[in-house]
């Protein structure tokens, strides 16, 4: 813990030895970044405004935030968005489909709740990567590049994937909104099971001072816990301006804290930093134990709907983009980790996976519409990839890049809509094929970024922002 009094050698400037070494070390209260980690050499790019579109789209920067909801393992598009019920039993699963909300639309019988709230969804029902590894295939739905190579599975962070994800594209063309940071990761990494950090999670070749903030928040009976937000007992917001004091004093040390470019950017997460820990209205986004017990039951206690209900607070509180990854707990089994159902996928998506996922997606839809947010909070909720088109001996699908589905909502998307299709037995598409790329588009489009905008690499290349196309047919 950080000390403002004390004893021990005083340097010129009134500050302890201690103390210096202390500021030097603490880890942002928590929040992920240390003067060490921000003062590592790496590329500092400034944030640019949005480009405005030439052509009149009401469409076009609509969506003041996103809320990406990432189904870690791949969930089998048979049995969720895109049931085959005339399919042989080993294709279509034990599973069969239901009626929606809109005539013609039918979902899993495992989704009840989501087939009340189709009217508000697109569905997307022929994403494809063509990348049958969880890492590379996930680096490329988070950034829009596809990695070199594909199908490299246990892929880690660096160059030449290091294209920068969702959030830190955000982060670097919208400005700010009420204090708070412009991209957020909840509750955790992904990583796979030999403990490798999928790429495409970071700021990539931005560098680290640019990374969405990663908040690992820990369910508990209440709710979500975030220490990391959360002030000590033995800490109030006089102590923490005190702190303030302390690190200011150190920013006017030497001339070579004026000119260094990392430094600046330090500035500016620090002063990010303590405006949330002074603010009681900015801590309160990050506690969902002070919402109503009712709200939280609606999107139920689980970790993936506690995380879910989080990210509504927080883009209603002004994070611009909030990626939720579903939770790996160390429970986890090994042979179907997640959404990754090689074994026993019948029992594992109706007692484990799908109930959860149908509920808090359901109320976050519900809820936002309740509150007039929808029209302005774009809603993804997408996977790495799907499964392969038939259930083997185990009762497991395999990995499956060629043809997924995926929904979205809100934002300036049509609800009540189904784009693109698969084949008899959901194994490649056969009309309306998107790619990652067409989908990042898609969502800056919807931001207020056009996807021919250009900035430059490390190098000084000028690079479009995504090379994808707009998928104009879901578009509102």
């Amino acid at each position: 813990m950080l000390r403002i009094t004390g004893s021990g050698a005083r340097l010129c400037d009134g500050l302890t030895r201690r103390e210096l070494m202390r500021v030097g070390g603490v880890g942002m209260f928590g929040l992920g970044l240390s003067l060490a980690d921000l003062l590592q050499p790496q590329a500092v790019y400034g944030r640019q405004k949005p480009v405005v579109s030439s052509v009149l789209d009401p469409t076009f920067g609509r969506a003041k935030s996103c809320i990406v909801l990432f189904l870690m393992g791949g969930p089998p598009q048979h049995s969720t968005w895109d049931p085959k019920p005339d399919a042989p039993a080993e294709v279509r699963g034990p599973y069969g489909p239901i009626a929606s909300k809109v005539p013609g639309i039918q979902v899993s019988e495992l989704m009840p709740r989501l087939a009340g709230v189709t009217d508000k969804l697109a569905i997307l029902r022929a994403v494809a990567t063509d990348d049958n590894a969880h890492s590379s295939s996930g680096y490329y739905m988070m950034t829009g590049r596809p990695h070199t190579p594909k199908n490299f599975e246990n892929a880690t962070p660096g160059a030449p994937n290091d294209f920068p994800t969702l959030g830190a594209m955000a982060g670097r063309f919208l400005t700010e909104r009420g204090g708070m940071p412009a991209a957020v990761r909840v509750p955790h990494r992904i990583f796979n099971t030999d403990g490798s950090v999928w790429p495409g999670q970071d700021a990539g070749f931005l560098g680290r001072s640019a990374d969405p903030w990663l908040l690992n928040a820990a369910p508990t009976s209440r709710g979500m816990s975030v220490s990391e937000i959360a002030l000590p007992e033995n800490l109030d917001a006089a102590r923490v301006a005190q702190r303030k004091g302390l690190l200011d004093g150190l920013a006017r040390q030497g001339d070579w804290l004026e000119k260094d470019a990392t430094t600046r950017v330090l500035n500016e997460r620090e002063r990010q930093a303590f405006a949330l820990l002074s603010s009681a209205k900015a801590r309160a986004a990050f506690d969902v134990e002070k919402d109503d017990p009712r709200l939280v039951d609606r999107y139920g206690r689980s970790p993936f709907g506690q995380s879910v209900l989080m990210a509504r607070r927080l883009v209603e509180a002004g994070v611009r983009l909030v990626q939720v990854n579903w939770y790996r707990g160390a429970d986890e089994p090994m042979a179907n980790p997640c959404w990754d159902s090689h074994t026993d996928e019948p029992n594992r998506l109706k007692n484990v996976l799908v109930p959860p996922w149908d509920q808090a997606f359901s109320a976050l839809i519900e809820d936002l519409s309740a509150r007039g947010l929808l029209d302005e909070t774009l809603v993804v909720c997408m996977a790495e990839f799907g499964r392969s088109p038939r259930l083997d001996g185990s009762a497991g699908r395999g990995h499956w890049g060629h043809v997924f589905s995926m929904a979205m909502a809100g934002g300036g998307v049509r609800g009540g809509v189904v784009h693109g299709a698969s084949d008899k037995v959901g194994g490649f598409p056969r009309e309306g094929r998107v790619n990652p790329e067409d989908l990042t588009a898609t969502l800056f489009h919807l931001m207020g970024i056009r996807s021919d905008t250009e900035f430059t690499d490390p190098l000084g290349r000028p690079i479009p922002v995504s090379r994808g196309e707009v998928i104009q047919p879901i578009l509102a």
